[in-house]
């Protein structure tokens, strides 16, 4: 058994930036087994840890450390990010690690006008083995946990994503078709823009990539989670029995660092209707348009716009609501519910100033459209800014600064505003 030290190949070029903003990312290998290696495949093996479409900023490097064998035909690397983030609020408060408008309490509460706050509940630890089969093809195994189990404010251990692929299969937890991962910026904050589409479930997927490695598409089927809310006497939630359905159409280009990609969804939404005692189901649907583009030298562009009916739990503010806010109560109808309308978008842009260093402005919007709901507390939209530098002294480390500015507005007219800053050290392994 043999230690070596291998170069990674995806250098950051200034003039050509890609998403990721890493430097050198050297690798110490353990080699293990018989046999030899072709040319190119050790260099081959390696680039499976880095290129993934359902990969978000904020997870961990590929690994420092990895064990390969010497036919360059089975990988295992262990990591993870050791992430410490520290924070000020003011000019009222968000009581959690994550910025998030859709918690901007709407009283003015003299007690809670600063607030400043640390964690590490965002570090992380991961598994991922890559194989190559002369039958299958390549396959994977991926499990990736963090601390956040007892919410943001906690330090329970939380599985994040477990799942297995075979070629064009996987099986598993992992982000659901529907989301975009890689078309979302860096951000200090750990929850990000609130229009992101934020969810993790059981899913088998199918996604092929064709036409020289310039078109890909996906589909899927999820386990349901939606959030249907009860209102007692009035109408209640029903455990869910049919499938999401996601899929994706998208085009990349720049050896896939770069896409445009529409994604779409169909849920199924359950509920009782308490006072003519009948069951119903509607049908919830989502369409979701995003990108991560290079548009001039040394700069990223990331956006992405999504809209529908019952599709609130999958977005980082309208998910937030411990009752659920994928279907609503109908005024006019007693004991019925419709599912509820949002529109949610964000927009981003990057400049490197060198490969080790870049800066990032974004805005975001949520907005609901709770039909005639007349309660004046009810959710109407939320406003989410921020800016930020970001510097990789080292391959493995990442420190950071941040702005962030945030509001939210109800029905009633009342919009209350939050401003926050924070710092960051991230260091991966």
């Amino acid at each position: 058994m043999c230690a070596a030290s291998l170069s990674s190949f995806a250098q950051i070029n200034a003039e050509q930036p890609a998403p990721s903003s890493t430097a050198d990312n050297g690798h110490k290998i353990i080699y293990f087994g018989d046999g030899t290696a072709e040319s190119g495949s050790s260099e081959e093996m390696i680039s499976k840890f880095y290129f993934d479409q359902f990969r978000h900023a904020h997870d961990p490097l590929a690994p420092y450390f990895m064990f390969m064998s010497r036919d360059s035909k089975l990988a295992l690397g262990i990591g993870g990010k050791f992430n410490a983030t520290a924070y000020y609020d003011w000019n009222g408060t968000v009581d959690d690690n994550g910025f998030i408008p859709f918690e901007i309490p709407m009283s003015r509460d003299n007690t809670q006008r600063h607030r400043i706050g640390a964690s590490v509940s965002e570090s992380q630890l991961f598994l991922r083995l890559f194989g190559k089969s002369d039958r299958f093809g390549w396959y994977q195994l991926y499990i990736q946990a963090k601390f956040t189990g007892n919410g943001m404010n906690g330090y329970g251990f939380k599985l994040s994503k477990a799942y297995a692929s075979v070629g064009d299969w996987t099986l598993g937890y992992a982000s659901t078709t529907f989301a975009d991962p890689a078309a979302c910026p860096n951000t200090v904050d750990p929850q990000g823009p609130n229009a992101e589409v934020s969810e993790t479930t059981f899913l088998l997927r199918y996604m092929h990539t064709f036409k020289g490695n310039h078109w890909s598409i996906a589909a899927s089927v999820e386990a349901p989670d939606a959030q249907v809310p009860t209102y007692p006497g009035i109408a209640t939630a029903c455990n869910s029995y049919m499938p999401d359905f996601a899929a994706f159409g998208q085009y990349q280009w720049a050896d896939g660092l770069y896409h445009v990609r529409l994604s779409g969804i169909i849920r199924g939404l359950e509920y009782r209707d308490d006072i003519t005692a009948a069951n119903h189901h509607v049908i919830g649907w989502g369409a979701h348009l995003s990108t991560v583009a290079n548009p001039l030298p040394s700069t990223v562009l990331y956006g992405g716009i999504n809209a529908g009916k019952g599709i609130a739990s999958l977005n980082n503010d309208l998910q937030c609501d411990s009752r659920g806010l994928d279907m609503l109560p109908s005024v006019w109808n007693p004991g019925a519910m419709h599912t509820a309308k949002s529109i949610a978008w964000y927009a981003a842009l990057q400049y490197n100033f060198r490969p080790d260093l870049y800066s990032t402005v974004m805005f975001s919007e949520v907005r609901l459209f709770p039909g005639d709901i007349k309660d004046d507390g009810m959710y109407k939209y939320g406003l989410y800014g921020a800016a930020n530098i970001f510097w990789n002294p080292t391959s493995r480390l990442l420190l950071g600064a941040e702005y962030n500015f945030g509001a939210r507005k109800d029905v009633s007219g009342d919009r209350r505003w939050v401003n926050r800053v924070g710092l960051t050290y991230q260091y991966s392994f």
